[in-house]
Order: C-alpha cells, then sequence, then structure tokens
C-alpha cells in the first residue's frame, strides 16, 4: 500500500482527493488501479502524468517500483516552451 498525493485537476479528477491510499507495486499498477477506482482519471492520464518519487520525476519508466514509505507525486504533464 502507497500513499499518493494528486496534484491540481488529478485531485478534481479523484472526487477532491488530494491524498489516497492505494495497492501498487510499479507506477504501471498505480496507473491501472486509480483508473479504475477514479474513472474521470483516466483522460488526464492519457494526456500525460509526471511522477515524483522521493523528489525524483519519472515521465516514461513505467515499471518504476514504488518503494514503500516514499513520497509520491502524480503531476499533470506540463505542456508548452
Amino acid at each position: 500500500m502507497v500513499e499518493v498525493t494528486l496534484w491540481g485537476a488529478l485531485a478534481a479528477a479523484a472526487e477532491g482527493n488530494t491524498k489516497v491510499e492505494i495497492e501498487a507495486r510499479n507506477i504501471r499498477e498505480l496507473f491501472k488501479r486509480l483508473s479504475e477506482r477514479f474513472p474521470g482519471l483516466a483522460p488526464l492520464m492519457d494526456r500525460g502524468i509526471a511522477v515524483a518519487i522521493n523528489g525524483t520525476i519519472y515521465r516514461d519508466t513505467w515499471s518504476k517500483e514504488l518503494p514503500t514509505g516514499a513520497d509520491i507525486y502524480l503531476l499533470p504533464r506540463l505542456v508548452g516552451g
């Protein structure tokens, strides 16, 4: 079980929850379980999500394991230049 902080529009899409506890071993599984629990998150995840684990941002490494007790943040991917 990991605790995840949802940032910005992600929290709104998760029924206003800014923090959720969820059972997941890696980022890919985290996305799957969050989409099942909060279907409104799926379109935002499809557009792109950045995952910060203990201060390191992962953008495409979905097999990265989620360490127990880690600080995990999901952020909408920033677009622009």
